[in-house]
């Protein structure tokens, strides 16, 4: 028996059969006339739970009547009990259990029907004499669902079946941070509607959406042409200026989300990325359930409005959120968001300038600067260094790849930025002005107190070598020219 299912139908049953005799509990018939009543109750139609008008018997009411003429809870006295077999299997026994096992471990994508008609040949098969007829296809269904062998998507990939594998070992939990901004969701989002440029030409938008995990505020919102790390770094700048620093990032595993300069960005401002396994976009869930709302509600009220254009769309997106989102009342939480932040305790951290948010979002490298001309390459473009460290060897570099006009020289430990850094301009280098090096600034060496032209380690040498009182190691020999 399904308890989930039968059991509100056993109660419900149960208080028809206390409707049928509660007038003769309430109201006892005089003694030899019960009879009568019990007939005139058998007379009447009654309505079962499911619709259908019945009438019962004259000894099927009576035993009713005395079940619960004494009992402390006559509804709970007259519900069925349940089965004295419930929970055990009788039409599918150990054998046909492990066949069921192993059917469904080669085949978790077939559907319960096939897994029926399919177990019902191999018993035709293999199993004729001892388990005939075969099992119905509700037994079956039922027993994949006791067994939790929920049919399974056909993995696309090898990825894919080693993450469906981890699923299957894993329970699965709904959660919700305990602060607001402690956890953020973002994602990108394929818009239902096209947009049309400037240039005339049709475009799906994608939408990037960053949703505090306990107040379901959303921090920031923005429809952008592409997806890429440009356009997340820049929305979850605006995100961070708008609401402050984050403690945690869960997103999913993006080519944008898996990028150095995005990465290096939360390292820099301690930020924890949470990534979510592959395949299972449902541990982002309040993310997919806020897509179902954009699309239920904003992108209904702009249904007649075309062509439409990304301006037009960014603002009348960041209307609905701060009119309406922001206001309405939230089924998860009780309450609306804007309520929800107000009345929660809140780790949020300032945020730093927007100049500090552009440098800390970018990729880190080493690179050796050449001596010859003072430059260093980032991504195959040559940079000049300044003069002043014409002496360093190694320098660690910051760039963001999808704007390579500047660059940042920084302090490896530190971070400190010694200099910004642009790309060779050959033309106006051309000309020929070079501006004097200057000396590095060391102190100056003291004056010499003698003049004597042999340094001090010679001196050294030849005191020792004449302080050990051996005769010099050579022979001398006049080797002049002069000689007859």
């Amino acid at each position: 028996m399904d308890d989930a299912r039968d059991a509100p139908q056993a109660r419900q049953l149960g208080l028809l059969r206390f409707a049928v005799v509660a007038d003769l509990l309430a109201s006892p018939p005089e003694p030899g006339g019960l009879a009568t009543a019990l007939r005139d109750q058998a007379d009447k139609t009654w309505t079962l739970p499911n619709g259908t008008p019945t009438r019962f018997a004259v000894s099927t009411i009576e035993g009713w009547y005395y079940t619960a003429r004494n009992a402390t809870d006559p509804v709970m006295a007259l519900t069925s009990k349940a089965r004295s077999d419930r929970g055990r299997r009788r039409a599918i026994d150990d054998v046909l259990l492990a066949e069921l096992r192993r059917q469904y471990e080669l085949h978790p994508s077939w559907t319960a029907q096939l897994h029926a008609k399919n177990l019902a040949a191999r018993i035709r098969e293999k199993y004729a004499d001892t388990h005939s007829p075969p099992p119905s296809y509700a037994t079956v269904r039922r027993t994949l669902r006791s067994q939790g062998w929920n049919r399974q998507r056909t993995p696309r990939t090898e990825g894919h079946a080693e993450a469906l594998a981890k699923k299957a070992r894993r329970e699965t939990r709904r959660f919700e941070a305990t602060h607001a901004h402690a956890l953020w969701h973002f994602d990108f989002h394929d818009g239902s509607r096209r947009v049309l440029d400037k240039e005339g030409r049709w475009h799906t938008p994608q939408l990037l959406a960053f949703l505090d995990d306990r107040t379901r505020l959303v921090c920031h919102i923005q429809w952008y042409l592409h997806e890429d790390v440009e356009r997340l770094v820049h929305g979850l700048v605006q995100a961070m200026l708008k609401r402050g620093l984050p403690r945690e990032l869960m997103h999913d595993n993006g080519s944008a989300m898996k990028a150095a300069e995005f990465l290096q960005g939360l390292e820099d401002l301690g930020i924890e990325s949470k990534p979510t396994l592959p395949y299972s976009p449902e541990q982002n869930g309040k993310q997919e359930k806020f897509w179902d709302v954009v699309e239920g509600q904003l992108m209904a009220l702009l249904q007649r409005v075309d062509p439409l254009d990304l301006d037009t769309l960014n603002v009348a997106t960041q209307a609905w959120v701060e009119g309406e989102y922001h206001r309405d009342n939230h089924e998860g939480i009780g309450m609306t968001p804007l309520d929800r932040l107000e009345s929660s305790p809140s780790v949020v951290r300032p945020s730093p300038s927007i100049e500090d948010l552009r440098l800390r979002f970018t990729q880190r490298v080493t690179r050796t600067q050449r001596r010859s001309d003072g430059t260093l390459s980032v991504e195959g473009i040559r940079f000049e260094v300044p003069a002043r460290l014409r002496t360093l060897r190694k320098l660690t570099v910051r760039y963001r790849r999808w704007d390579l006009s500047e660059a940042w020289l920084v302090d490896p430990r530190t971070a400190d930025v010694l200099a910004r850094v642009v790309p060779v301009d050959l033309t106006r280098n051309a000309d020929g002005r070079r501006r004097a090096l200057e000396e590095p600034d060391v102190a100056p060496a003291p004056p010499d107190a003698d003049d004597d032209p042999l340094p001090a380690k010679m001196r050294e040498l030849l005191a020792d070598y004449a302080a050990d009182g051996l005769p010099p190691g050579f022979l001398p020999l006049d080797d002049t020219e002069d000689q007859p």
